[in-house]
């Protein structure tokens, strides 16, 4: 309440996650963007929520954001996030170049790597 900032309202989400919350913890990234919208955690988060949820259609546009976000680290979640998305629908070809993307930012990173070996194994 003093003094507000991106990352307090982001870590809060974290924690009603945690406990299940999964919408108060969206309600919680949401200030953060109020915050701060040039933060993309809280963007990847909101993703990240959805789908929990299973509202994957929904959480793509906030994936795409976090893409975007001039400050964010760790930069290569959203994309890891939506190469689930697009591997759980199907669509190997667009969840194989987001892995791809998620390596550009962060090499040899296991998830990413087992991800796209079974992806690879699909088209074979």
């Amino acid at each position: 309440e003093v003094f507000p900032t991106a990352e307090a309202y982001t870590f809060r989400g974290w924690a009603f996650e945690g406990m299940g919350r999964i919408d108060d913890a969206i309600a919680e990234c949401h200030r953060a963007i109020e915050v701060d919208p040039a933060f993309g955690n809280p963007y990847n988060d909101i993703g990240a929520y959805l789908i929990a949820k299973d509202e994957l259609d929904e959480a793509i546009p906030w994936l795409e954001k976090a893409k975007l976000a001039p400050r964010y680290e760790p930069r290569h979640y959203p994309f890891m996030n939506l190469g689930r998305i697009y591997a759980a629908k199907g669509m190997v070809k667009r969840a194989i170049d987001e892995f791809e993307g998620a390596l550009a930012f962060a090499p040899g990173e296991p998830t990413c790597e087992a991800a796209l070996a079974q992806l690879r194994a699909i088209l074979n």
